[in-house]
């Protein structure tokens, strides 16, 4: 049967809708590096958060084997959830949720203080460069931004990768974006998860070493 050009166009655009939408701990496999040993793998069964686990800013907590993260008035301050992992090269995937929070972040440091980031908002995905907070000439510089929808209240999943001044990221909704920057190459003292607003809800995270 010969398919019209307009039954065609129509199934297009359902597989690309369909595509928008992401899922919780979908597969996703590396584009830029070769996962080596596991480190990290948590998916929130118990009760209260690992050692590994500090809370620095807002309210984060256990509920029905997730992660809920909220924003503490008081604190003036983002919520900010770190993963104490050190790493230099490595491999993270987590599935996350937008719940009334106005975007999230997966946030790199080193030794001397903020490194770079990973920002996700309901529009997309961006990658760039942290500040220096001790040099008032230091600035933000964007290395990577890809659109991409992240609608509320739906579960996505997404890969980041790190390899020497490489940084890839991918969503199981499609986005996909790379950069690069000599500063990245580096000891990175762990992970952490910035968020503003109402709440987010994390799950689901692993991480690895990256293989030579």
């Amino acid at each position: 049967m010969t398919t019209t050009p307009r039954i065609l166009s129509l199934a297009i655009a359902a597989g690309l809708t369909s595509a928008a939408f992401g899922a919780k701990s979908a597969e996703l496999q590396p584009l830029l590096a070769k996962a080596g040993a596991g480190t990290v793998n948590e998916s929130f069964n118990a009760e209260a958060l690992s050692k590994q686990w500090t809370a620095a800013k807002g309210d984060w907590q256990v509920r029905d084997g997730a992660l809920v993260g909220r924003e503490k008035k008081e604190d003036e301050h983002a919520a900010v959830l770190t993963l104490a992992q050190p790493n230099h090269n490595s491999i993270i995937r987590f599935s996350f949720k937008l719940d009334g929070t106005d975007g999230l972040a997966l946030s790199f440091n080193h030794a001397k203080g903020h490194l770079f980031r990973v920002s996700i908002g309901a529009e997309g995905v961006t990658i760039a460069t942290d500040k220096d907070k001790k040099d008032a000439d230091s600035k933000s510089e964007q290395l990577g931004k890809a659109a991409g929808k992240f609608e509320q209240g739906q579960w996505y999943t997404m890969l980041v990768e790190v390899q020497g001044t490489k940084v890839s990221v991918q969503s199981d909704n499609g986005v996909k974006v790379e950069g690069s920057h000599a500063s990245l190459d580096v000891d990175k003292t762990g992970y952490r998860f910035v968020m503003r607003g109402a709440a987010v809800v994390l799950d689901d995270v692993k991480a690895w070493e990256v293989n030579p």
